[in-house]
């Protein structure tokens, strides 16, 4: 049977595969047809030519990747696996976006959120669409905070609509920050990890962060500020571009939506599907597509995105096709 020597002498072979082996381990699992051994700085392949052949390809990319990060993660090899045998972090450049709470450092993950980090400082609208998972709010408050800390704007504005209480946010308790609560957690999740905690409270306080549901959006005009409006699959046609039409000067829009998620009534044409179909091509606006290979969650996270995606392009699938020009 054919079999092949690969050597990974260039590197620190006992740290790339972790402890115990753990990440041959997984990598064997994801190339099942193969036998690997592991024998010091050398690795056996066994297998069908084509096989080993295929195999030596993501072996490269994952060592490309273990030289610039020095690390080597299931997510990293799954992005890997999807990517033709190149991992999109390998393309990326190390600039750090935002230096977090704790020592944390947040950057660009895939080579679409690079891609967005780049439309965000070029365009002053720009439209991050993509399945759960993918960074794309993340990264978009990541450059709100960052363009706060640099005094390129003067505020951060986070808002979204509030679909399943129908926008009709008085029946619940508390100040207008308690109700949207539910429906911002993910924004607060990722300002809580840039921005220390008292430092954020005062944000707060003096509305240089401000928290607005959609529907209060009418009638303003936002200068200097950068805006970020998640979920935007669930804002009707009129909604989205009352939001757009707010824009002040020196304003960044950031525009953030998985268009598989739509949960307005069947009826109900997405106000999201229908702005990147006209505004696509407008110099000043982008439109930035993330898929699963973008996933930084749990690594089911992409093989769940992909079974759905299987399902919905079924001949038999019934679901709303009303999406399907950004797929």
């Amino acid at each position: 049977m054919p079999e092949k020597l690969f050597s990974l002498s260039e590197i620190d072979y006992a740290n790339f595969w972790g402890t115990n082996d753990r990440m041959l381990d997984f990598v064997k699992l994801l190339f099942p047809k193969l036998k690997l051994v592991a024998r010091g700085e050398m690795l056996k392949a066994i297998g069908n030519e084509e096989d080993i052949e295929h195999f030596g390809g993501k072996l490269q990319a994952m060592m490309t990747y273990y030289e610039k990060f020095g690390k080597l993660t299931e997510n990293a090899v799954m992005q890997i696996m999807e990517n033709g045998g190149s991992t999109p972090e390998a393309e990326m450049s190390d600039e750090i976006l935002v230096h977090g709470r704790n020592g944390l450092l947040v950057k660009v993950r895939t080579h679409n959120q690079q891609r967005l980090v780049d439309a965000i400082r070029d365009n002053d609208v720009v439209f991050a669409i993509g399945p759960a998972g993918t960074g794309k709010t993340y990264t978009a408050v990541a450059m709100a905070v960052r363009a706060l800390k640099n005094k390129e704007v003067r505020r951060i504005v986070l808002t979204r609509p509030a679909v399943e209480a129908g926008e009709n946010l008085g029946f619940l308790p508390g100040d207008l920050r308690d109700k949207l609560d539910p429906y911002l957690q993910p924004l607060y999740d990722a300002l809580r990890d840039m921005i220390p905690q008292q430092k954020l409270l005062s944000y707060w306080e003096d509305n240089t962060i401000e928290i607005a549901p959609l529907a209060f959006m009418r009638g303003r005009t936002l200068d200097n500020a950068f805006v970020i409006l998640d979920e935007a699959q669930n804002a009707t046609p009129s909604q989205l571009k009352m939001f757009l039409t707010r824009m002040g000067r020196n304003a960044k829009f950031v525009v953030t939506g998985d268009v598989t998620q739509i949960d307005l009534p069947r009826h109900q044409q997405s106000g999201l599907v229908q702005a990147t179909q006209i505004l696509n091509g407008i110099k000043g606006i982008d439109i930035i597509q993330l898929d699963h290979t973008d996933v930084v969650r749990h690594r089911l996270v992409t093989k769940i995105i992909q079974a759905y995606e299987k399902q919905e392009a079924s001949p038999s699938s019934t679901n709303n096709k009303q999406y399907d020009h950004l797929s």
